[in-house]
């Protein structure tokens, strides 16, 4: 009697945590951090009060923002491996997510690695300890299309209807340089972005705007692992501590609008100068060091709204290792340009 009345409890679902996105019901997630998993897609993050918490996958992290925001983290890696993933609140506490885990590069016209699909689901990456450097990329620039000739892009729904006005932290500067140095340098990664700055012939029809303010006492919204943790209504270029495999991580918050990608609302960017050098001036005798103007449009890039390409397309900016020692990445590739051409 007592075993029937066990299992008919258990049948029905009493004594049990409800799922956490299921309708109208609230639930309970562990302390700590959480996984996309824990929290998977068409949960109510306010059900579930997760808006706050810190959310994983593949290496990458966030914190779950407020309804009606999304929040997308990106990072530059060593080894070109895709680092990054969207987490979307609806206005009603829904949740969905977009991964950047793909392997392939897009073409021209359609999303590259799996971006705009927020149901898929790629491989994960095991991130690298801390203080461990990952290996050189071995991948060849030879093998890939020339720039010029390649056409692949990936866009984030997202974009900078207004001016980007950014700021610059005033703590330490990528590879020890001068302040105003640097500024300088970063506002040429901004630039060659809003200009589609190329060799391709192409012309300069990207109606994107920026505008630089002012150095600030004010970090970039990025933790030491490269996770994404609060806006604060400041666009902050800084440097500092990120997770090892990451040489520079971009945070981007944004909002619906009626019609269109979404607006951007704060978009944060930081270079890791604890594992990585930078310098300004690439010679014949830099080892290991990273362009800071080459990091700098790529970073720029996933500002404006461009995602990473994968293999096969290391000649584009977007590309996500910009290769140490090398200023090609300075100069957008065709389909660098058509990306921004298809959202400005």
């Amino acid at each position: 009697m007592l075993l029937a009345a066990a299992l008919a409890l258990l049948a029905s679902g009493a004594g049990t945590h409800p799922r956490a996105g299921h309708p109208g019901h609230a639930c309970v997630l562990a302390p700590g951090e959480l996984t996309v998993d824990d929290l998977p897609a068409g949960s109510s993050a306010t059900r579930c009060g997760a808006v706050g918490r810190l959310v994983t996958h593949g290496g990458a992290g966030l914190t779950v923002p407020e309804p009606g925001t999304e929040v997308s983290v990106d990072s530059l890696t060593a080894d070109g491996s895709s680092r990054g993933f969207t987490l979307a609140v609806a206005a009603d506490g829904t949740v969905s997510y977009g991964y950047d885990d793909g392997e392939d590069g897009g073409t021209g016209g359609h999303p590259a690695d799996g971006e705009g699909d927020r149901s898929h689901a790629g491989a994960r990456h095991r991130p690298s300890p801390k203080g461990a450097r990952p290996p050189r990329l071995t991948g060849s620039r030879a093998d890939a299309p020339a720039p010029c000739a390649d056409t692949a892009y990936s866009v984030a729904d997202r974009k900078e209807y207004g001016t980007y006005e950014w700021f610059i932290g005033d703590g330490p500067q990528p590879g020890d340089l001068p302040r105003r140095q640097v500024r300088q340098a970063f506002e040429d990664g901004i630039t060659a972005i809003i200009r589609g700055r190329n060799a391709c012939g192409l012309a300069d029809t990207i109606s994107a705007r920026a505008r630089f303010l002012a150095a600030t006492g004010h970090e970039a919204g990025i933790d030491q692992m490269a996770r994404c943790t609060f806006r604060d209504g400041m666009n902050v270029w800084d440097a500092g501590d990120l997770s090892s495999d990451s040489v520079a991580t971009t945070c981007s918050w944004s909002r619906p609008v009626s019609r269109g990608p979404d607006r951007l609302i704060e978009a944060d960017v930081r270079f890791n100068i604890h594992d990585y050098t930078f310098t300004d001036d690439p010679t014949e005798a830099c080892e290991d060091a990273y362009d800071i103007r080459s990091v700098a449009t790529h970073e720029a890039g996933h500002v404006f709204g461009l995602g990473h390409v994968g293999q096969g397309h290391e000649n584009l900016t977007m590309f996500p290792s910009s290769f140490s020692c090398s200023t090609t990445a300075r100069t957008l590739g065709k389909g660098d340009v058509l990306g921004l051409r298809s959202i400005y």
